[in-house]
């Protein structure tokens, strides 16, 4: 089943939260609202789908920072901020980290809906590959420091021997490193693999 796709409102702001709520769920979105990111993390699952109205500045974690965390984790859903302290250095930073978009209070209600159409049509199509991004990047981090390794010099085209006597081991401990590398991320072959990890970057 499919998730219902879900607009998160964070903002310290509780007239703000109300006042975005009550436009929101008039106009038939899914809403859910937060007073501060960590709440928001709480509940947040590989599988949320929506987008984000994040306040740029909050006690505590800011704005920016939730997008950061976000992006640590892996998790790409459209950020819209929200600030009543709009600047073209501060709109640049965020755009380049990888915000959806950049509205000042008070946002127009017809540009915020347009923009969250946007945001969850985008988001709708970036899901599954987001989810399984997110699934490598688990498998991945279960590797050993030198499952790591050997996996890095197979990415870079070494064979079983070139990265044998890089490392200093035998042949046999390269196959049995590679087939445990298989097994760990749950692919087939190395080409399959190498492919799976382009694709994520």
């Amino acid at each position: 089943m499919t998730p219902q796709p879900t607009v998160f409102i964070i903002d310290d702001d509780n007239a703000v939260r109300d006042s975005l709520y009550l436009q929101l769920d008039s106009a038939g979105f899914t809403v859910d609202t937060f007073s501060n990111p960590g709440d928001f993390l709480d509940i947040l699952q590989p599988s949320t789908t929506g987008c984000l109205i994040l306040d740029m500045r909050m006690p505590g974690m800011s704005g920016p920072e939730l997008q950061a965390e976000l992006a640590r984790r892996n998790i790409n859903l459209p950020i819209i901020f929200l600030t009543g302290y709009g600047g073209i250095p501060l709109t640049v930073k965020t755009i380049q980290a990888g915000a959806f978009d950049f509205l000042t209070k008070p946002v127009d209600s017809k540009k915020l809906r347009d923009c969250i159409n946007a945001a969850l049509t985008l988001n709708a199509k970036t899901h599954g590959d987001d989810i399984a991004n997110y699934k490598l990047h688990e498998r991945l981090a279960t590797l050993t420091a030198r499952e790591q390794e050997v996996l890095e010099l197979v990415l870079k085209g070494y064979s079983n021997k070139e990265i044998g006597r890089q490392l200093n081991i035998s042949f046999r401990t390269v196959e049995r490193h590679r087939s445990r590398i298989l097994l760990k991320t749950k692919t087939d072959n190395t080409l399959q693999l190498t492919n799976l990890i382009k694709n994520k970057h």
